[in-house]
């Protein structure tokens, strides 16, 4: 939705004695500091000028100047996802703004709080089509929670407060707040706090208890039931609650990609990752589930596989804090509306009044489990052609880093291999553009990530296709001291593209290569690169030099680090579900399906 602030926003109270008097600039910089904001990245220009100059004399905000607008946009997502804090981005008008459109679709896709804050050409030339003139506002009004037009410089304290209110309560989102230029340079009364007035925002946190009771009646009387865990549970830093229900219920858990780390890859009862690219456990539970407890998850087609088909014995609970969401792809007998945090300590607290004699009888649904578990373990096949693994890079990579790292991914294969081999212990600690599924999220969300959590270990474990859209973000670390690790899994082509072509396209691989890897003209070289941009560059091509490169890494500080691992292009992501099929045709690796009974007409 979109709408002026003349008509969102209340004025501000009369003008007092004590009012100090601002530019709409100004004002923009006195609200960050008022609202906490201690970092931002943006790239200016000629509709943001007025706010870069009193943004060059506040000590409060450090400003993180990136090399293109969307490296702004994905660095807010990380620093946001890695800590939980809104993040935020500027840029100016037109292709400045244009450029955060990506990032600003991918926050909006995966729930990410950010804040984008553009400059807009002078009021009076709005519809000339001016110089830089985009109508932005109009662009990201599907693929925000709310844009702001702000005209006034008396509007521009209570646009912004609203602005981050609205992007981190309930769902969390993107907001965009547009500002003409006239609007910074123009003087007002600022007035802090400013009033808000959001007519129709009103997200619902705590659940009907009605609802609550139901749910828990169903998880009792349950033969086979699965906690379906999504995205929500981390966004509602709902990971302890998740665990007390967990281990109350004696349930299964599942973890979308999304959900990685919000409930531990090392506790008996987590099955792993559930969906295209999933677990034989997590996929097949889901499959042969009688109730699914859908928890801030929205069954997005890469773990339905054909909707019709999923679970189809299985009731669903579903809670989620977006009432958008519930029964829109399959149709919940619980529906429950609310703040997951809050919920599943009501629903725990509701399991547990049923008693003893209650508590669901799962032991045999666990002997069926255990049997897939130890049937279809999560591993890999070396390569036949002598290259390295790259799975075995990527289990490396997080064994010798551990859970306290945070781990940024491109998307690919690579982003698949990541999410399956890298053990995940705590949320927010795995980073990737899950909806979107945006190349070039990785460099700069972990960049993002790093301003935001300084003492942790970043990666970014990238493609060497995806790594060719955002490196130039890399100068933006080495100037600001900004220490991450890229590991670049370099199999020299559009790897996930290249496996579908290899299964479905008779290996013809059209438009994949990319001469980055073995055996090409290395256009670029990513060792020469990376020592351009000021990084420390290793390349990699065998297995036993992989851990020394991952220690150089990890003992590294002073500078970005940017390994080159040339890896196999031959290796596949397994195992996978076929697009538009049944989650029961899962297939553990090529021409290997685990037997099952078809539920298919």
């Amino acid at each position: 939705m979109s709408a002026d602030t003349a008509a969102a926003i209340p004025r501000p109270p009369a003008r007092t004695a004590s009012t100090p008097v601002l530019t709409g600039a100004e004002a923009v910089v006195r609200s960050l500091d008022l609202l906490g904001v201690t970092d931002v990245f943006g790239l200016p220009g000629g509709a943001i000028m007025p706010v870069y100059d009193p943004l060059m004399d506040d000590e409060s905000v450090r400003h993180i100047l990136v090399r293109h607008e969307q490296g702004a946009g994905h660095a807010a997502e990380g620093y946001a996802s890695a800590s939980g804090r809104v993040g935020v981005a500027i840029a100016t008008s037109g292709p400045g703004a244009t450029n955060l459109v990506t990032a600003i679709a991918d926050a909006y896709m995966d729930s990410v709080p950010i804040v984008c804050i553009t400059g807009q050409v002078f009021s009076t030339l709005m519809g000339t089509d001016a110089f830089q003139e985009a109508d932005i506002v109009g662009i990201t009004m599907p693929i925000t929670k709310h844009s702001f037009l702000v005209k006034r410089a008396e509007d521009i304290p209570g646009a912004l407060a609203a602005a981050f209110e609205i992007a981190s309560t309930g769902r969390p989102g993107p907001v965009l707040v547009d500002i003409t230029k006239d609007a910074q340079q123009a003087e007002a009364p600022f007035v802090w706090p400013p009033q808000i007035d959001l007519p129709g925002y009103r997200p619902v946190t705590k659940a009907h208890g009605k609802q609550i009771q139901a749910a828990a009646q169903l998880i009792a009387e349950a033969k086979k039931p699965v906690l379906y865990v999504g995205g929500g549970v981390i966004r509602a830093r709902a990971s302890e609650e998740l665990r007390a229900l967990a281990e109350s219920t004696g349930a299964p858990v599942v973890t979308t990609l999304m959900a990685r780390g919000a409930f531990p890859d090392s506790h008996p009862q987590h099955l792993g990752m559930p969906g295209m690219h999933g677990t034989v456990p997590a996929v097949l539970a889901l499959q042969e589930a009688d109730l699914l407890v859908a928890l801030g998850s929205r069954f997005d087609d890469r773990v339905t596989g054909k909707a019709a088909l999923f679970a189809p014995n299985a009731k669903v609970v579903h809670v989620d804090i977006d009432p958008a969401e519930i029964s829109k792809i399959r149709m919940a007998d619980v529906p429950i509306v609310g703040d997951l945090k809050d919920v599943l300590v009501d629903l725990d607290a509701a399991f547990r009044a049923l008693g003893e004699g209650s508590a669901p009888d799962i032991a045999e649904w666990w002997s069926f489990l255990d049997g897939l578990r130890d049937e279809f373990p999560l591993g890999y096949s070396q390569p036949t052609d002598g290259l390295m693994s790259p799975q075995y890079v990527i289990k490396r990579i997080g064994e010798l880093t551990g859970p306290e790292g945070i781990y940024a991914a491109g998307v690919g294969q690579h982003q698949m291999w990541a999410a399956q081999f890298i053990k995940y212990e705590r949320p927010n600690a795995w980073l990737n553009s899950g909806g979107a599924g945006t190349m070039g999220y990785s460099v700069p969300a972990a960049m993002g990530a790093k301003v935001a959590e300084p003492d942790r270990v970043v990666w970014a474990i990238d493609g060497d296709g995806c790594f060719q859209m955002t490196n130039q973000e890399l100068a933006t670390c080495a100037i600001n001291n900004i220490p991450i690790k890229v590991a670049i899994i370099n199999n020299s082509s559009l790897g996930m593209v290249r496996q579908w072509q290899t299964l479905f396209y008779e290996g013809r691989h059209s438009n994949t290569d990319l001469n980055t890897g073995h055996g090409t003209v290395r256009i670029p070289d990513f060792v020469k690169l990376a020592e351009a941009y000021g990084c420390l560059a290793i390349r990699v091509e065998k297995e036993e030099d992989v851990d020394a490169a991952i220690q150089t890494a990890l003992e590294t500080n002073d500078r970005p680090v940017v390994i080159d691992f040339v890896v196999s292009a031959d290796a596949m992501v397994w195992p996978m579900v076929p697009q538009g099929v049944s989650n029961s045709y899962v297939q553990y690796a090529r021409d290997h399906s685990p037997a099952f009974d078809e539920q298919e007409d």
